[in-house]
């Protein structure tokens, strides 16, 4: 139990706020679905997601990987293999990652809609 309340869901140091903030990273939600599938490769995730670095997909699979959600997978073989895999606590996370993807297919153009509406942003202050 980490001692932390309903209502501390959002305090800097809750272990709840700490994955939401690793979920909600630009590109975790697109390798998580990338690997849903089974094990994948490294050019295999950079192709299947396009507009990915390889350096930023590194940094990505490395940090999913130190949280438990990817397991790295090096094989012993000339030329070196290297693969991908959710664990299964990172395979908890593909069905809310569909729920998430059938929601922006059903609303993306709604959203693009309010964009072109009102193109500028709105200043927030923090």
């Amino acid at each position: 139990m980490s001692g932390f309340g309903a209502g501390d869901l959002f305090l800097a140091d809750c272990p709840a706020r700490l994955a939401v903030e690793l979920i909600a990273d630009k590109w975790t939600v697109v390798v998580l679905a990338g690997l849903s599938k089974g094990p994948v490769r490294h050019g295999e995730l950079v192709e299947l997601i396009g507009g990915i670095s390889r350096k930023m997909l590194t940094q990505t699979l490395r940090r999913l990987e130190a949280h438990g959600l990817v397991r790295r997978h090096a094989y012993a073989e000339v030329p070196p293999r290297v693969e991908y895999e959710l664990t299964p606590l990172g395979a908890t996370l593909i069905e809310p990652i569909h729920t998430l993807t059938e929601w922006a297919r059903a609303n993306g153009d709604a959203v693009l809609d309010a964009l072109e509406a009102d193109p500028e942003p709105v200043a927030h202050s923090d």
